[in-house]
């Protein structure tokens, strides 16, 4: 059984990105989140628009999230409110410094059992547990991220990156609904019931639909907040289970996009890296290290220099076919950029485009835009071998 929370890798990685190639805006946001902040306002916009819980009224709800605080081995202050004019079945929480604000809305209360209704603020409380993690760095990452997406001038790894963080952060607290529990169904059936209204559910007729799902396909979240119900529901199961496999599968699901569109800002650099690598490796050849050549590698690194990195090769080979044709339009440039070396550099990407199974696009690239006709390319082709 997992003993504790731990922020999932895609957690790690943003945050750590963030710190390390955003120093300014890191220390902007922490300033910022050490500023005395008007709780007070927070707290009177709750009384206005909630119904608060008091506990020697409502002691069964007040049970559960003394159960929950103590299986999270969570110290924080926890009040409790019941929203208005929401009719959907819901529960969220507010954060502020040593305090989580639980609000309920619709007719959810009344939908779970007591191990359900456990389960439910356990996972509303391991959002709070997250941001208190590593002196707030996770609450930091979570607000930075938000801001950047929410930005007018927003790129679409501000956005992907916003929502890979959102469907990472509700697997997490899956798993705070679970160890509140100690019950894999009682986590499920909170998880159904909320996400579908039905009062009565079966949690493992549930995970026998999401495991059918999964063998007939490799699906991922489509959605922009919160992932799809079955997804949630296997990823915990997983967990639970501590199968070997579980952060590939978690990554498949959530950020293995195959669009260069649809990287994350983590992603977008380790492509970056993959960049230089791979020109290392093109222009490793003495012949190919002409001037005209270097030149237009360092348009992408400034200190570029062709070192050599065959291994490159079989990483390519793994990626998806986007980000193959991507380097075979990379290969292109170099193609035709010193009109010197005549046909060598086509031939020298010929032979690398082969080793990493891009070469039916880059013959086609090499037809359409420089215009090589099929015979000739025919020649080069038997050269070549």
């Amino acid at each position: 059984m997992p003993k504790s929370l731990t922020p999932l890798a895609q957690h790690r990685a943003l945050a750590d990105w963030l710190r390390r190639e955003e120093p300014d805006v890191w220390k902007w946001f922490a300033e910022k989140e050490s500023a005395a902040t008007d709780a007070g306002e927070v707290r009177l916009s709750l009384l206005r628009d909630t119904y608060r819980m008091d506990p020697r009224e409502h002691p069964e709800v007040f049970r559960e999230i003394e159960a929950a605080c103590a299986a999270l081995d969570l110290k924080a202050e926890v009040h409790v409110y019941q929203a208005q004019h929401h009719a959907e079945p819901n529960a969220a929480v507010c954060h502020l410094p040593g305090e989580a604000h639980v609000i309920f809305s619709g007719s959810i209360l009344s939908l779970l059992s007591a191990e359900e209704l456990r389960g439910v603020i356990g996972h509303e409380l391991a959002h709070h547990f997250l941001w208190n993690l590593d002196e707030g760095a996770f609450l930091l990452a979570d607000q930075i991220l938000h801001a950047a997406a929410s930005h007018p001038n927003a790129m679409p790894a501000h956005e992907q990156s916003a929502r890979v963080w959102r469907l990472a952060t509700e697997l997490f607290a899956d798993r705070g609904a679970y160890l509140a529990t100690g019950s894999l169904e009682a986590a499920v059936c909170g998880l159904v019931k909320t996400t579908t209204g039905l009062a009565q559910v079966s949690a493992r007729s549930y995970l026998a639909q999401a495991e059918e799902i999964f063998s007939k396909s490799a699906p991922k979240t489509n959605q922009l907040s919160h992932p799809e119900t079955f997804i949630r529901a296997r990823a915990l199961q997983l967990w639970v289970q501590e199968d070997d496999s579980l952060d590939e599968i978690v990554a498949r699901m959530l950020d293995f996009e195959e669009e260069l569109e649809a990287l994350t800002l983590v992603q977008q650099a380790e492509l970056a890296a993959l960049t230089r690598r791979f020109l290392a490796h093109l222009l490793e050849p003495p012949w190919f290290q002409t001037e005209p050549a270097l030149a237009h590698a360092r348009l992408f690194f400034r200190d570029f220099k062709p070192t050599g990195d065959a291994a490159v090769l079989a990483d390519l080979a793994k990626r998806p076919s986007a980000h193959r044709e991507y380097f075979a339009q990379l290969m292109l440039d170099f193609c035709s950029i010193d009109s010197d070396l005549h046909d060598q550099p086509i031939l020298r990407c010929l032979e690398v485009a082969r080793a990493v199974d891009c070469l039916g696009v880059f013959e086609k690239l090499l037809t359409k835009e420089l215009k090589v006709k099929a015979r000739d390319l025919n020649k080069l082709k038997k050269a070549l071998a």
